[in-house]
Formats: C-alpha cells, structure tokens, sequence
C-alpha cells in the first residue's frame, strides 16, 4: 500500500510541519502522518508567532529557507517590533495571526510540496531492527516502512487535560492522545519524563467592553518577517488591548484552590516558569494587586477572544466569575474554558546536536517531545531534523549550527547538553554572541548556508548578496563623504549636543548616538540623492553595523576563541572511563550526553575547566 520513504514524520504541528516541508524541498519523499488532517499546523495556544528571542527564531527559519515567516506573514493581522527601544541586538519581531488562516496556509504550503504525502492515523510504535529504526506502525495496524523517522508528538503522548477535578485523556481539548510510543521508547531504554502546560480561556469578543481597556494598535509602520517580497506589510491591521486583574478576581481564584489540580497534587508535571498560570501567578506573587491581561483576536472576522494571561486549570464556574471581576469583561461569555495538560517528553540530552538520538540510528525527535514549549521553539527542530534526516539519508554532512551562528544554534546546543525539568523557552539572554545574532541580519548570517544546502532559492541568495554588497558601498561611502560645520551644527544644536568644529565624515557623524540617517540626509542634498538608490533594508543595516562597529568585533574575537574549542572533536566510541584524572561526574555527564566537540563539554553541567583541560591535552595527542 505504501512504498518506503526517505522520511517519515509523525505529527503535523509546526516541527512536523517545517520537518516535512525541509526534506521535500530537499528532494526526500515525505509521508507526514497526523492524527487529525484537519488540525494541520493548528495553533494550539495563543494565535501570535514571533516575540522576545522567538522573532530572531523565525527570521533564522526564514533565512534557511523554512516557511513558518512566509505562513506567519500570510496571516498576520497585526505586526509590532517588540524592544525599539533598546538596542537592535533586542529588537524582536511578532505578529498576531489569524488562527484559521495560519493552519489553512501551512496546509496549501505542504500539499503544492511535491514529495509530501499524508497519512490519517495514529503511531503506536516505531519499527527497529539492529538499533536503526525502519519504519512505524500505526493504530490501523499498518506497517510503514521509512529510512529515518522524526518524531514531533507535541502534547500529545499519554496527554492528560485537567479542569478543576476533571481529569481526561487528550492531546489538546476535543483531540484524543497518542499512547503506546512512551511505553515502547522507554522499553528501548530512552528516559522519559512528564511536563505540563496550559492554556486561558476564550471568550466572545462581542461581549467585551473595551473602553474599559487599553488599545495596543500594531506599528504605524509594520513589517514583515520573510525576507522575500513575497509577503508585503500589512496596510490595515487589528487591534489588541491589554486590562489588569485585580483583588477580586484573585479572591474568587483563589475560593478554587482546594480544587485545583495544580494544588491538590493530581498534577505530577512540570510547568513552564516563564508562562505560568494565573493561578501561579498570585500564589508565587501574592504582593501583587494586579496582573496584565492580553486581549488578543483569534483572526480578522471571528468573534473569538484568546484572553493571554489568564492560563487556568481552575473549575469552570470558578474561571467564569473570576473572568467577569475583569475590568471589560463583565459581561464575557465563555467559549470554552482553560485547562492545563499533561504529558510525556524525553530529555533532549538523548540526542545527538543534529537531533538523532542516540541510542537509535536515523531516528529523531523535535518539537515538545524535547522539552521545548512555544511554536517557534518547536518550528526550528523541525526544520533541523528535517534537513538532517534528508541529509542522513542522501550520506550528506549533517547540518549543526553552532551558539555564534543562530538563535536555532544556541537552542539546540542547550538542549542536547544541558539537564532541564521545565519546559525551555528561548529568550535573548540564552544567546552569549546576541549583538551578531540579530533579526536584521539572519540572512546575512544563514541564508549561504540554506543556498548551499539547496533549501534556500537562488532568489534568496541573490537579493541577500545585493543587501550585503550595498551595506559594504554606503559604508565605504561614507568615510571618504564629509559634512561641514556650518551643515551640521544648527541640527546638533537643536538636539542639544555639542557642536564639531572642523568637517567631518558621515561614518564620523553617525557614531554619535543623537544622529542617524533620517536627520543627517536633508542636510546634504548628495547625500540624500545617494541614500533614495537604497532601500531601507539597507539603511538599517548600514547604520547598526556603523554604530555597533566595536561591538561587533568583540563578540566576534569571542567568537574566535570558542571556535578553537571546536576544532577538538570526539570520535564517536571515545572512552572517558578511560581517563582516570577526570572527575567521576565529568566521566558520568560527558559518557551520557556524549558531546560532538570540547567546546560543547564545556557547556555540560559538572564538566569543570578542570576537566576541560584534561581533555584538551588527551585530544591534543
């Protein structure tokens, strides 16, 4: 019924997704299996992509060639860049999406991808012969025979839903679980554990009052987040809003206590602490008079409210009359309640930095099996064991991104080398070399490697090439362009900064935090005649690698020394038992966790410098 595969991927969210999408492009022949055909790419939580250290994510999967910033700006129905103003370094992109456009999207994406084909159905177990996986066999029974297989199960394994004292099986509300995988993972001698996660209520938008609220309108001036010009900004958007809870509201939460799963034990898993639920929140924060609530529209004509902030598995009574004690919602009706979910996950130290695990060949996992919570998180995984099981199967070189080339590099690095018991959430401060891992410039930074991997288009390369080569013209063009005193000084004075007495070059100029392009142009009509020939890609560009020049280059030398540490590389049956000057721990963690390369043991924790050092001498031999 079914020929063999070069791939296999199992669960259609969006590591399923982007896995699926990768390795077809790449010219694997894909069967992507789920559940449920018509929850492909569903947005489970909150209808928004991008945010704080998410938007670097989906630019990088953007640059690589990936499609979760194509389908993203397909369905935006606002744009904001979160963090103007602080540096570019924390400039992050997000939009809020039409739910129902999204899934549709992602969905018309994979379906006009030759090499895709679909399969309805559950996967109970994968297929294993002499530890290398070949194939899986579903809940019809049926035998699919597959070269490598990514799993990307989501929150579906042994799923768990609690509201209030009820307690039910499912991967996400009105979906069944996935069982049977954990129990015969387990069996071939993977660990597993049990996170949780949860989700607000949704109300009818058309029972709100939002003059009691505060609006929160996209940019006057939005974006995108492809590279391509495929996608265009937005010319009209939603709104969203934001309103506080208050004593009330935490009173009558906390009247729910005794019922709740969180409190009374039923649940075993752990949550995210950077997301937690209202609950948590006055329990951990009880100081706290009030707490933020999203207001945020599920697409451009539904009705229906996403209420970010209010994640609970409370009762459903005691969500709704703490709902109405909101200021702009006392008169909400409640679609459907919130509720928390558990379910099984397996530590991402089990496998290897291309995400294959260790213990069984040509098998990998992504997404939240891994640990991870959040779309982008779980997007760029799939994108990853996708182009490595493609690699994989063509005997190609996998495709590792180091912590000093992405965003998606620094993820994955922690993943596979660092023991979490909550679900990991990127932000900027996980990336050490954040000033060269920004949003503006994820293709300068990835979009060769994509090219080269035949992911990204010839498209891309070239419009990245004309980027690069009209940053490298203005800049140059700018040590040698002078402007006098007499043009500059009256602005300065104006702005209330010191005057320059003698000319000076633009490059000079620019360095000066007051100044930038859009005030130095009009003063200079060459100047301004020669920056209309650029687009403002380019400008931005230009002016943060001008103003961040010393910057750069230090991360950059820090870069360098990191990278000698890389150059030390394990073989694959290295022996640390062998080594007896090494700490027992150090021998335990690198034996278990198995790193590619010394500067990867360097991140292990309970691998001293001590250890280091040893090792550099024995690899040094």
């Amino acid at each position: 019924m079914f020929p063999e595969y070069d791939l296999i991927v199992v669960g259609a969210g969006h590591a399923g997704c982007e896995a699926a999408a990768a390795a077809a492009k790449l010219g694997s022949k894909v069967l992507l299996i789920t559940m449920n055909m018509n929850t492909i790419a569903q947005m489970s939580c909150n209808p928004a992509m991008g945010g704080i250290a998410k938007g670097q994510i989906v630019r990088e999967i953007d640059a690589l060639g990936g499609m979760s910033g194509i389908i993203a700006d397909q369905s935006m129905i606002q744009f904001r860049m979160l963090n103007k103003s602080k540096g570019p370094a924390m400039w992050s992109p997000r939009a809020q999406n039409d739910r129902m456009r999204f899934a549709e999207a992602w969905r018309l994406a994979l379906e006009a991808t030759p090499n895709v084909d679909f399969w309805q159905d559950m996967v109970r177990e994968i297929v294993v012969k002499d530890k290398r996986v070949v194939g899986v066999k579903t809940g019809m029974g049926l035998a699919i025979k597959g070269k490598t297989v990514v799993l990307t199960n989501g929150t579906f394994l042994n799923g768990l839903i609690h509201i209030g004292e009820k307690q039910f099986g499912g991967g996400r509300t009105g979906e069944g679980n996935a069982t049977g995988l954990t129990e015969q993972l387990v069996s071939l001698g993977f660990e597993a554990g049990r996170m949780k996660t949860g989700t607000p209520p949704r109300v009818d938008g058309r029972s709100l009052d939002y003059k009691k609220m505060e609006e929160q309108p996209g940019d006057e001036q939005p974006g995108t987040f492809s590279f391509l010009p495929t996608t265009q900004p937005l010319r009209q958007q939603r709104s969203c809003y934001m309103t506080y809870t208050n004593k009330k509201v935490h009173q009558i939460l906390e009247s729910g206590f005794s019922q709740s799963p969180m409190f009374t034990g039923r649940i075993q898993g752990t949550g995210p602490r950077y997301c937690p639920s209202i609950e948590d929140k006055i329990k951990r924060f009880a100081e706290r008079e009030r707490h933020q609530i999203f207001v945020e529209p599920e697409g451009w004509h539904t009705v229906e409210i996403y209420v970010n902030g209010f994640s609970t598995s409370l009762a459903e009574d005691v969500q709704q009359k703490a709902i109405q004690a909101i200021a702009g919602f006392e008169r909400a009706k409640m679609f459907r309640p919130g509720y928390a979910i558990e379910y099984d996950y397996f530590p991402a130290t089990q496998l290897k930095n291309t995400l294959e695990t260790h213990r069984i060949e040509n098998l990998y996992f992504a997404g939240q099996i891994n640990g991870t919570t959040g779309y982008e998180e779980a997007a760029c995984q799939g994108l990853m064991a996708g182009i490595n099981a493609h690699q994989k199967v063509q005997d190609k070189t996998p495709l590792v991104l180091s912590r000093a080339e992405g965003y998606i590099g620094v993820l994955i690095d922690d993943l596979t080398t660092k023991v979490t018991d909550e679900p990991y959430r990127m932000f900027t401060s996980r990336a050490e070399f954040r000033i060269l891992l920004r949003q503006d410039n994820a293709d300068l930074r990835l979009t060769p490697i994509g090219h080269q991997l035949g992911l990204a288009s010839d498209e891309r390369l070239a419009r990245t090439q004309a980027k690069e080569k009209g940053v490298a013209q203005l800049l140059k063009s700018f040590k040698t362009q002078k402007l006098l005193p007499e043009t500059i000084n009256p602005q300065l004075m104006h702005l209330n900064a010191s005057p320059i007495k003698e000319k000076q070059t633009v490059y000079q100029l620019l360095k000066r935090s007051e100044l930038n392009l859009a005030l130095l142009a009009p003063l200079n009509e060459a100047l301004s005649e020669q920056l209309q020939a650029y687009d403002q890609e380019i400008l931005e560009q230009t002016e943060i690698q001008l103003k961040y020049a010393e910057y750069i280059e230090k991360e950059r030398e820090q870069v360098d020394r990191v990278k000698r540490l890389e150059n030390y590389r394990f073989p694959n049956d290295f022996n640390y038992e062998a080594i007896r000057a090494l700490s027992a721990e150090a021998i335990e963690k690198l034996a278990r966790i198995k790193p590619a390369t010394l500067g990867q043991a360097t991140k292990i924790s309970g691998v001293s410098p001590a250890d280091i050092s040893i090792l550099m001498v024995y690899l040094g031999r």
